[in-house]
């Protein structure tokens, strides 16, 4: 049996690899044979596992997906030494921008995600949130007092992901929510956009042209861009899946 004040001080700590480890002392026979500093290696890497999901927690990713799995054979444009480059995190400790373009069902929302997951591995806060829902949600929270809080969160995470960019005009309100929340991260965090329009008609549908240029100044002009292109893998996937099961 353990010790009770030895673990009774274990847990006061919050030790938590600490405790796995003594109480596996009395069912594994070898787990005498572990050093302090194996033991200390178990409790960090408790900790970093803990701290990775309550990462991925707050992302709320629409996708599991990591960029281990991606389908570069696939001919959809995607340059792997780029996917490389981005993955190796330093347009995130530059604090740039990264735009990824392509018509619909060609994997930007993927993409998106596998990028934001190895993010949060590497450290960095994130929040996944699809452009007309955020809209929404910014709308309400200038008459119920918690746009101020809600622009304050947004500002200071890492990696703020917005996905389906240019599905509906922007309001004028939108036009200035959009405006403070990118003038709040410029050059200092990444902003990661998805969108099925070109970027060369984002002016216009943004509408205002001084408010136009402010916004694309802030968004584009520090930006990485991936232009996806093909058809759509959820469409090529059911052509897979039912040429599978004819006979």
């Amino acid at each position: 049996m353990l010790p009770n004040p030895t673990l009774d001080k274990v847990q006061t700590l919050r030790l938590h690899g600490m405790i796995k480890s003594l109480s596996e002392q009395h069912t594994t026979p070898d787990i005498n044979d572990l050093s302090f500093d194996e033991r200390l290696d178990r409790e960090v890497t408790e900790r970093e596992d803990a701290r990775m999901t309550t990462r991925l927690k707050a992302a709320r990713l629409r996708h599991n997906a990591c960029l281990e799995d991606i389908d570069y054979r696939s001919p959809r444009g995607l340059d792997k030494a780029m996917i490389l480059q981005l993955g190796s995190g330093q347009w995130l400790r530059d604090g740039l921008n990264l735009i990824i373009g392509g018509p619909t069902g060609v994997g930007k929302t993927w993409l998106a995600c596998a990028l934001a997951h190895k993010a949060c591995r590497d450290g960095y806060s994130v929040r996944y949130l699809r452009l007309p829902r955020l809209m929404e949600e910014l709308g309400l929270a200038h008459g119920d007092g918690r746009f101020a809080k809600l622009m304050a969160g947004y500002a200071k995470t890492d990696l703020l992901i917005l996905d389906d960019w240019g599905l509906a005009p922007f309001t004028a309100a939108q036009r200035r929510d959009m405006l403070e929340l990118l003038d709040d991260r410029y050059g200092n965090r990444s902003t990661l956009v998805t969108s099925q329009m070109p970027v060369d008609k984002w002016h216009a549908l943004i509408g205002d042209p001084t408010l136009g240029d402010a916004i694309l100044d802030r968004l584009v002009h520090n930006a990485y861009r991936i232009e996806l292109k093909g058809e759509s893998m959820r469409r090529r996937a059911t052509k897979l899946t039912t040429t599978g099961t004819s006979d």
